[in-house]
């Protein structure tokens, strides 16, 4: 079988404005006053199994990644929101930058897709939202205020993808841009410090140099794509200095390309890692925007060894990160960009058993174009039991049996839904309407064959939101591309 994610979200055909009136609403005030994060003196035990599908990942109490966990599968905490309304919004002026595309510069506000913040409780007590954003910076706010509870940390250019924090509990963050490195950050000391990075140079790759793959850290081995087009997997050896201080000594122990020479006569340089990667067991996968499925072994890694052991060719472009299931199993959406005859087999919708490796479609579901736009999914799918929950391009919100490919149920959330939903005390969250009326909606879904709508939140400042809404402890945080970040309270 030909082996065979993607343009990102800010890149796609579909149009985003590059920047929206600020909303209506007085800014709340910011604060400048800095907070030390509380130094971990203790070794994490060691974590579990990364198989915990529905389940937090780590030590620390939080949502530390792109949706929780390594397979992509934990999306907050309860209770329930119930009639939420806006707490506060983040900062006084929208968040800005300019940055080239196809060598032309353009405006970007706010934050794009993925854009999930990173939400935790520190040992001090605060509750700290981390996010990256378009005005090239990384942000952290106390959760109950919206004031800064440390100083900006500049990226150089602007943060597309979500953070990472440390989940074994030591004070590092993990964060690319464009400019185009990707980055350890220190928490340790009242201001962030720089400790590493890896430029995307630093490899003969291709396509572009940008990060939007959010890193996922297991057994001290952090994995990350790149839009150079190629997987990185990086020893960290984290630790502590004499005086307190956290290290790291990290350490590429694997790479390779994504492409094959028979995937570039296929589809050309487009061969970038856009998605973040998945973890299951010893497996680590991830996909590509030539749409190539990719499983590794790792149970070598640390010695440079990490054969493949699954390669599926979807035929079209994957944004949307990989989701598994307490089987192994594998969900994928796909998008419509390439136009390959493959991609029209395969579908944009697919379940995959990479146990079966020369036949591993499990079923699989055609999202063709409409309403005037690209067919396919650009979101992230949430599984929630015996259900996957996906946004489509198109603008259908789709409720599908993973065990026959059904579709149960569909509701209209308007087109270009790149918002990747998530799923907390039987609540469904996601963003709705981009370009006609935004918002952010929820479905009651504990009956998922008849979903009901709960309530809706219209976006006060008018802007599409592509980001991932985090939420925690009954309260939703969500950047949106008016320039602003948000905070609601349930």
């Amino acid at each position: 079988m030909l082996l065979s994610s993607c343009v990102s979200g800010v890149d796609a055909p579909a149009a985003v404005p590059d920047t929206q009136p600020a909303p209506a609403a007085e800014a709340l005030p910011v604060t400048t006053t800095s907070m030390p994060a509380p130094t971990t003196t203790t070794t994490p035990p060691p974590p579990e199994p990364p198989n915990s599908v529905g389940r937090p990942w780590g030590v620390v109490p939080g949502l530390t990644m792109f949706r929780g966990n390594p397979t992509r599968t934990f999306y907050g905490t309860g209770p329930r929101l119930e009639a939420p309304t806006l707490d506060w919004r983040f900062p006084q002026t929208p968040m800005c930058g300019v940055s080239s595309v196809g060598g032309e510069d353009k405006v970007w506000c706010g934050s794009g897709w993925t854009g999930q913040p990173v939400v935790w409780k520190r040992s001090d007590g605060v509750t700290e939202v981390i996010f990256g954003a378009y005005d090239k910076a990384i942000h952290f706010l106390d959760a109950a205020t919206g004031e800064r509870t440390r100083p900006d940390f500049p990226m150089g250019d602007i943060v597309k993808g979500s953070v990472t924090l440390d989940p074994d509990g030591f004070p590092l963050l993990y964060s690319g841009s464009r400019d185009p490195r990707f980055r350890i950050i220190a928490l340790d000391q009242p201001e962030p410090r720089l400790l590493w990075s890896l430029e995307s140079s630093s490899v003969d790759g291709m396509w572009n140099n940008d990060w939007d793959s959010n890193a996922v850290i297991v057994d001290d081995v952090m994995y990350v794509g790149g839009e150079n087009s190629w997987f990185f997997a990086i020893k960290l050896n984290r630790g502590y200095a004499d005086d307190g201080g956290v290290t790291v000594a990290p350490e590429v122990v694997f790479s390779m390309p994504a492409w094959t020479p028979e995937l570039l006569s296929a589809v050309g340089r487009q061969q970038s890692i856009e998605s973040s990667i998945a973890v299951y067991e010893d497996r680590a996968y991830f996909t590509t925007s030539a749409g190539r499925v990719v499983g590794l072994d790792t149970s070598r890694i640390v010695e440079g060894e990490a054969p493949v052991v699954f390669d599926f060719w979807a035929g079209d472009d994957i944004d949307a990160t990989p989701v598994l299931d307490g089987d192994g199993m594998l969900y994928v959406g796909v998008e419509i960009d390439l136009a390959t005859r493959r991609g029209g087999e395969v579908g944009q919708l697919v379940k995959l058993d990479p146990s079966l490796p020369e036949d591993p479609v499990v079923w699989s579901l055609a999202v063709p174009s409409a309403n005037g736009v690209a067919g396919g999914i650009w979101a992230t799918p949430a599984l929630h039991g015996d259900v996957l929950y996906a946004a489509t391009n198109p603008g259908d919100l789709l409720a599908v049996d993973t065990a026959t490919g059904e579709v149960l149920w569909r509701d209209d959330v308007g087109v270009s839904a790149w918002s990747s939903p998530v799923i907390v005390a039987d609540t469904l969250i996601l963003a709705v309407s981009c370009f006609e009326s935004p918002a952010i909606r929820a479905y009651d879904v504990s009956a998922p064959e008849a979903p009901q709508r709960l309530w809706e939140i219209p976006h006060q400042g008018g802007g599409c939101i592509e980001s991932t809404p985090a939420v925690w402890d009954g309260r939703l945080y969500v950047g949106a591309r008016d320039g602003y970040f948000y905070a609601y309270d349930g």
